[in-house]
């Protein structure tokens, strides 16, 4: 049997050791019926899925050494479904803050979102057109933590208010991150923000930019959050929307950010794919 070339996406030993142990737990806890241990490895059905986030492919154009599309599209889905996504995530997180010597959990979060075009086959329901930056498509929202680590993600229709985004992304970090009593936004973001953030116990601040500056300039922490949103761009399957379900494309940003964590821990370098 000839083995497979790889690819720059591919995980490297030390970063399946990271993974693996959540994905043979999941494996334990879902035994097939006739006891069948699948034909597939797992660390290559995890592969594809980084494989088509870095690049940006279709499921039919994966490429014939890596498992097939129906293979991996029926773990990807089952893994959004049950939640396995975000819990391989939460865990890489946790380890990331904590090597750092932070809490597993922020008391901080920065929120902001980031409009994308729709592709064609994505439904007109679910999208719409940012009025100011005249983006048809949708917004990702997402909120992060003072190292650019990602706490909650929304994807709704770019035509809604960054006010819709931020009680979004409140009510999920709330229900999920308790520790977090603080929220950076910008002025996109207004009262209804602030008095929602109230109600779920979350002091939100609208930080205001100096008028006197002119052009993009990096404010203090909040400037995480567009770090982040730029990582994510790295991802091309992030540039544009091509998800059916609004849960497909978080659990992408969530699977974009697991990558990204797992070099982290591990000091591997993320191969950049501007010189395309």
């Amino acid at each position: 049997m000839v083995e497979r070339r790889g690819y720059p996406s591919d995980l490297t030993d030390e970063r399946w050791a990271l993974i693996e142990p959540m994905i043979t737990a999941w494996k334990a806890a879902h035994p097939s019926v006739s006891s069948h241990q699948g034909r597939y490895a797992m660390r290559e059905i995890i592969n594809a899925i980084f494989y088509q986030s870095r690049t940006g492919c279709q499921w039919a154009y994966l490429p014939g050494d890596l498992p097939p599309p129906g293979a991996v599209k029926y773990y990807f889905y089952k893994w959004r479904d049950d939640g396995t996504t975000e819990t391989i995530h939460e865990i890489l997180r946790c380890q990331v803050r904590e090597a750092v010597g932070r809490a597993e959990d922020p008391s901080l979060v920065v929120l902001d979102s980031q409009s994308v075009h729709a592709a064609v086959n994505v439904p007109a329901a679910t999208t719409g057109k940012d009025a100011g930056k005249k983006v048809p498509g949708r917004k990702h929202g997402i909120a992060v933590d003072v190292l650019g680590l990602i706490i909650a993600v929304v994807v709704l229709a770019a035509s809604v208010h960054e006010n819709t985004i931020g009680t979004a992304l409140l009510d999920r970090v709330a229900a999920r991150t308790p520790t977090v009593t603080k929220a950076l936004v910008d002025q996109g973001f207004k009262t209804e923000v602030v008095e929602h953030g109230l109600a779920v116990g979350i002091d939100v601040e609208i930080v205001q930019r100096n008028p006197q500056e002119k052009g993009f300039v990096p404010q203090p922490i909040r400037w995480r959050v567009e770090q982040t949103l730029g990582t994510l761009m790295l991802h091309r399957r992030l540039v544009r929307d091509y998800a059916i379900n609004p849960a497909t494309s978080e659990a992408r940003v969530y699977w974009a950010i697991t990558d990204v964590m797992a070099r982290r821990l591990t000091g591997t370098s993320t191969p950049t794919w501007r010189g395309a």
